[in-house]
């Protein structure tokens, strides 16, 4: 089995940062919702199909937490099974919804009765996904696109038919050492098919509630902390990578 990792950079010891790329904008402000004490709600997002027979199972999660992140390391609180405890999940967990985080691959063996278990420990709360091959769980690109918004308030735009996702490409070395406290210079590059197109966030909508349907589409690329046990900070800040639905969030979904 292989697993698919979002695009990393490693900086030793253990320390991995990730990249960002989608299509997508500004969201929907908060309910009444809390800022701390609550645990991470893990989800599967559905598999998508290759051309060799193997699948990509998507994972997720949500931090009911609005104020509050988390660590958990590789091990009894945060495994992958039957096949081993590190498959390329998060080990730091932003507040909020985070869709389609990482993917693993499995064979084309993998059956329909098969299933890869995320497990995660947070504030004392267990929590499963369950990652399986059954149909209602298909997804694919369009489907991404509309998860985060770019389907509209139909949840489908006709532009999107053949989206297909950005293409990033690491410009250096993928490992990077560096002394603590050393700054290190990052570099990427996104492309994109173009679709569905630029949108901005409608005027009315600034101040107010912003909802996924309601958000503005367009490439963007974030550098975002994936792995590892300490606080990473960037120059120049990045936009959010999670769903901060309150106005004047800097999100960008």
């Amino acid at each position: 089995m292989t697993v698919a990792r979002p695009n990393d950079v490693r900086l030793a010891p253990g320390l991995m940062l990730a990249l960002l790329a989608a299509m997508a904008s500004p969201l929907y402000a908060s309910a009444q919702s809390r800022a701390a004490d609550q645990n991470v709600a893990l989800a599967y997002e559905g598999f998508t199909a290759n051309g060799d027979g193997s699948h990509d199972l998507w994972f997720g999660y949500y931090n009911r937490n609005w104020d509050h992140e988390f660590d958990v390391p590789i091990g009894p609180e945060n495994n992958i099974q039957p096949n081993g405890s590190d498959l390329g999940q998060p080990t730091h967990f932003f507040p909020r919804r985070n869709q389609f985080v990482f993917s693993v691959r499995v064979p084309a063996g993998f059956g329909d009765d098969d299933e890869l278990v995320w497990t995660l420990t947070t504030n004392g709360v267990t929590e499963r996904a369950y990652g399986m091959l059954r149909p209602a769980y298909a997804v694919d690109e369009v489907v991404m696109s509309a998860n985060f918004g770019a389907g509209g308030q139909t949840g489908f735009n006709p532009r999107l038919a053949g989206n297909l996702p950005p293409e990033v490409v690491l410009e250096g070395a993928a490992e990077v050492t560096a002394r603590v406290g050393e700054a290190v210079t990052l570099s990427a590059i996104a492309t994109d098919d173009g679709k569905p197109g630029r949108r901005a966030m409608s005027r009315r909508l600034v101040g107010q509630s912003h909802f996924v349907p309601n958000s503005a589409t367009g490439l963007r690329l974030s550098w975002y902390w994936y792995r590892g046990p300490a606080a990473v900070t960037f120059a120049p800040s990045q936009t959010k990578v999670w769903e901060d639905r309150r106005d004047g969030g800097n999100s960008p979904w």
